[in-house]
């Protein structure tokens, strides 16, 4: 059977009380999990926190995990030490370290989850505040920084972390051949397609493509701006974009 391309939203999200032993809510939403997909996702999701709140600290003992911060400012814990965050920063997270992430705005904190299953390490990195392998960083504005390669800092096959954005009109086709996408739509507006199917594109809006899927991007008067990540399922190759009217931004 022909896998489908996964569309999920951010309009109906659970309270989970207590994440990781913090105290307070978060709002949680499930976007995309293993099932059904080839490549090695454990899950694709979006989490919210209100002023003050905070999602407790942990230790990642069997995944990679990589944060990419939606709206707001916060502050998140890499091994014990403090980093300021904010919208468009990226936090990559090793299995065998620790972290945590606090709202210190007058707003909501929103947050994308991609999480990767991994082998526990052997033994820890000597120096955890170096980025590489088994490592934990902050990338600061994924707008500025340009498409990243998050398994040069957590390993795995996460192979591709960037914010696109389309000006009006322009199209951009995701094709997972050899490669597995998820999109996360960030402002404006769009419509996508895939196969027969139509959906329109606005902000909370996520999209994700197994292999043999392919969907075409387009943007609405305004443009369209989201969160793009490729990941490769063994044996896989780097294929699976094309653009029309330009490059990645």
């Amino acid at each position: 059977m022909r896998s489908a391309v996964v569309i999920a939203d951010t309009t109906a999200p659970a309270d989970v009380h207590g994440v990781h032993g913090a105290a307070g809510i978060t709002q949680w939403t499930c976007l995309a999990r293993r099932a059904g997909l080839a490549g090695d996702w454990e899950a694709v999701e979006w989490a919210r926190i209100p002023a003050g709140g905070i999602s407790g600290e942990h230790l990642h003992t069997r995944t990679r995990e990589v944060y990419v911060l939606l709206t707001g400012e916060g502050e998140v814990t890499l091994d014990g030490r403090p980093h300021a965050v904010r919208a468009g920063d990226a936090v990559l997270t090793a299995v065998g370290t620790r972290h945590g992430l606090r709202n210190t705005g007058d707003g909501p904190l929103e947050w994308l989850v991609i999480e990767l299953p991994a082998e526990p390490p052997t033994e820890p990195p000597a120096d955890r505040t170096v980025p590489g392998p088994f490592g934990s960083t902050v990338v600061r504005d994924l707008r500025r920084t340009g498409p990243l390669d998050p398994s040069a800092v957590i390993g795995g096959p996460l192979r591709l972390l960037r914010h696109v954005e389309l000006t009006t009109g322009e199209r951009e086709f995701l094709i997972a051949d050899g490669v597995e996408h998820t999109a996360f739509v960030l402002g404006g507006h769009g419509r996508a397609g895939a196969g027969n199917v139509r959906m329109p594109l606005r902000p909370g809006t996520a999209l994700t493509l197994p292999l043999g899927t392919a969907a075409d991007l387009a943007a609405g008067p305004g443009g369209l701006a989201y969160l793009h990540a490729e990941l490769v399922p063994q044996g896989g190759g780097l294929r699976g974009r094309g653009r029309q009217g330009g490059g990645p931004r």
